[in-house]
């Protein structure tokens, strides 16, 4: 028998087949998906590879298989095969996605291996232990603790029970205790607290989308659903209570959260509601030990639900019932590293070949998501109220113009003062915001408002200091800025930018007696950084916390009860066609923290741009409406959904070679492209032109992708590799998250 080997490898030119013979001692054990080791042309080591066809013969003289690795599922291989079509890739890229974390080298002494823990146990019965006769309390405290919780690791002795190695050693002496060497899963859950929550009563909206899902789950077919609710309507407890229905079934389920921040807290709900044996968690944070043991429980069946991040829709469950992607809106969901895949159309894939569920989360949807549903192609359901009957904060929005008119520059306007100084007096909490997304400095005019624009695009002018000039990233309008405002005549132009500590530092002065915490990149370094900073500030009631866009998903903190936005328009002048949108996806996100229980909730928005759309239905939370005026632009700007963007990206040293790559590239693409009615426009540095002595330049296109744009596509990024271009990396993405 012959087998079909895909070499892993990152060169685009062994993305394609290798015949290799399996060996009759391997043919009852290799299949589509085996990984084995092979010889391959003149490398000394055996080359890792993937199984993804048999067949009987070979046109060729090969090799032999020389060594069976691991074995994925067919559907992994269908899987892997789609994505690299789709995300225009390798397959041996995708298929590394699916494998067991720690076992991706080729040589089998550098992967992860079982860790051996010392447990702890009473070496004599408890009643026959003296214990009045021990004096030290801690020695006391760890028998009584072994006496109920027998066979426990040291470490869980030394934070569990908060005793040292010493008092250990001193118990091994007495002849009470000994230590037996044991192989463990190192469990990422071990410590964490649980705190039981029960099933809440679903109000009448609840109830109709737990049982419209429900009815999917049990018929087994594929049904995508919109869970779409406001802030604070429940839409966890429906979770909760889908999951229960569906392993009731004895299904598993996939729950993925966009921050690794929010996890901690959906983890505490569903320890509370499940327990701990039943869950998995996956995620980047986690040691590589934690992630291969993790994926082994679920391998071996021992966990029906995974929390995580995008890469955990990639979990080995055999019997996949439904699929969760909480705050679906969120641009984590697609990656902007090669494999550039989406969590979203990975779903969908997974769901339709294991006829799952999908249910997609979110008070803020995706506009595309959203024009999805409107138009029949997957079914929304909608939770309007709030689940305890607690009202929606009230929004103040703030003419930071107004504020320079008064003389007041700081950071913090005077009715945001305030309130902050209201709310340490009551021992309520605060969240301050600052969104620092995005990397472009915009310029906009301090007396009037006015953002400097591209007439052609309506699309944020981004200033390159070196060159002195304001450029437009999707057509390449260009202009050298003028001193004075070409609204007002003002000649208060400013650049904008400012950071979290310097917000802090300011805080610190203003309010001196008030305690803070900050959250944001500098601050969350560390494992379990998320979690301690969270409940840092709502078990040791810290007054402010201060943070970035991590702050502002999904956290429920009962005595907040103000939300201040520092700067709303450092996401409303992104150099990125959806501005208006993740400013309004941001604020409600926001606004939806304060006041989530009895206590009422104030958010105050500050912004040069008070009358911006986004800005002013940010305060009632008007989605639907702010998506009838957004659709409205996408449709007469050809923006998505009614067209897709493509992105062709060029990097490397020698900048010379990238224009010459990129004018090729420009030259191919429009030749192939026009009939399809996709419009190129010329290559230009990207907004970000240089990123660790690398140039950077790409080619933005719009139109329709369809199967027959994607071959196209696929096909001219191999004529690339076929020229032998070795000093610029090129790459093709679609509807990237990143612009710049």
């Amino acid at each position: 028998m012959i087998a079909e080997v895909i070499i892993d490898s990152k060169a685009r030119k062994l993305n394609r087949k290798f015949d290799y013979e399996i060996p009759k001692e391997l043919e009852d054990l290799v299949f589509v998906g085996s990984r084995v080791l092979v010889p391959f042309g003149n490398f000394k080591e055996l080359e890792q590879g993937y199984i993804i066809n048999i067949k009987e013969k070979s046109n060729y003289e090969v090799k032999k298989i020389a060594k069976l690795d691991e074995n994925l599922s067919e559907l992994n291989i269908d899987l892997a095969r789609w994505m690299a079509r789709k995300y225009f890739c390798n397959v041996s890229e995708c298929i590394k996605l699916m494998l067991t974390p720690g076992t991706k080298d080729k040589q089998k002494e550098k992967r992860v291996k079982e860790k051996i823990y010392e447990f702890i146990y009473l070496k004599i019965p408890y009643n026959e232990i003296e214990i009045d006769k021990i004096r030290g309390e801690k020695q006391k405290k760890l028998i009584t603790f072994l006496n109920k919780n027998d066979g426990i690791t040291i470490k869980e002795a030394e934070e569990i029970v908060e005793v040292s190695r010493s008092t250990v050693n001193s118990l091994i002496e007495k002849d009470i205790i000994k230590i037996v060497k044991e192989q463990k899963d190192r469990n990422p859950l071990v410590g964490k607290r649980i705190i039981k929550n029960k099933k809440l009563e679903l109000n009448e909206e609840q109830k109709l989308a737990f049982n419209t899902i429900c009815k999917s789950i049990k018929d087994n077919k594929f049904d995508e659903y919109l869970l779409y609710g406001i802030t604070g309507s429940g839409k966890t407890e429906v979770y909760l209570q889908l999951i229960e229905e569906t392993i009731s079934q004895n299904k598993d389920v996939i729950v993925l959260v966009p921050e690794i921040s929010l996890t901690p807290q959906m983890l505490e709900r569903f320890i509370g509601r499940f327990g701990k044996e039943k869950i998995a968690v996956l995620h980047s944070k986690l040691s590589i030990g934690e992630r291969h043991d993790e994926w082994m429980r679920i391998k071996n069946n021992k966990a029906k639900i995974v929390i995580g991040a995008r890469s955990a829709i990639f979990a080995p469950f055999l019997n996949l019932g439904l699929i969760i992607i909480d705050e679906e809106h969120d641009q984590s969901y697609k990656s902007e590293s090669t494999p550039r895949y989406c969590a979203k159309e990975v779903a969908e894939f997974i769901a339709k070949k294991r006829n799952s569920v999908v249910v997609l989360g979110s008070a803020t949807p995706d506009i595309n998501t959203f024009y999805k549903a409107e138009n029949g192609e997957i079914t929304k359901l909608s939770l309007t109220k709030r689940a305890n009957n607690s009202n929606l904060p009230e929004v103040t929005i703030v003419d930071l113009k107004k504020e320079l008119a008064i003389g007041n520059k700081s950071m913090i306007s005077t009715e945001l003062y305030e309130k902050i100084e209201e709310n340490i007096k009551k021992k309520n909490q605060t969240i301050l915001f600052l969104n620092r997304r995005g990397y472009s400095t915009f310029i906009m005019c301090r007396e009037c408002g006015h953002t400097l624009k591209c007439p052609n695009c309506d699309i944020s002018l981004t200033y390159h200091i070196t060159q002195n000039k304001l450029k437009c990233h999707y057509c390449g309008y260009q202009k050298i800025p003028d001193k004075y405002c070409p609204n007002c005549k003002s000649e208060k132009i400013r650049y904008f930018g400012m950071g979290t500590q310097k917000l802090e530092n300011e805080i610190h002065k203003l309010f001196p007696e008030a305690s803070t915490i900050r959250m944001d990149i500098d601050t969350i370094t560390k494992k379990n950084s998320h979690e301690d900073i969270l409940n840092k500030f709502k078990e040791e009631n810290i007054d402010i916390l201060i943070g970035t866009q991590m702050v502002v998903k999904g956290h429920h903190f009962p005595k907040v009860t103000l939300v201040g936005v520092i700067a709303a328009d450092s996401s409303l002048n992104q150099e990125d066609f959806r501005a208006n949108e993740r400013t309004f996806q941001i604020l409600t996100q926001v606004a939806g923290r304060a006041g989530r229980e009895e206590l009422p909730g104030n958010v105050i928005i500050q912004t040069y741009n008070p009358n911006s759309f986004p800005i002013e239905l940010s305060k009632t939370q008007n989605y639907e409406l702010f998506y009838q005026t957004e659709i409205k632009l996408r449709k007469q700007l050809k923006y998505p959904p009614f067209c897709d963007i493509i992105v062709a990206g060029f990097s490397g040293e020698n900048e010379n070679e990238i224009k010459s790559v990129s004018l090729y590239v420009y030259k191919m693409l429009e030749k192939n492209l026009k009939k399809y009615g996709i419009s190129v426009f010329q290559p230009m540095p990207a907004p970000i032109d240089k990123i660790q002595n690398k140039f950077r330049w790409r080619i933005i296109a719009k139109g329709i992708v369809t199967k027959d744009v994607n071959i196209i596509l696929n096909k001219c990024l191999k004529n690339i590799y076929d020229k032998n271009i070795k000093n610029t990396k090129v790459y093709l993405d679609i509807n990237s998250n990143n612009m710049a």
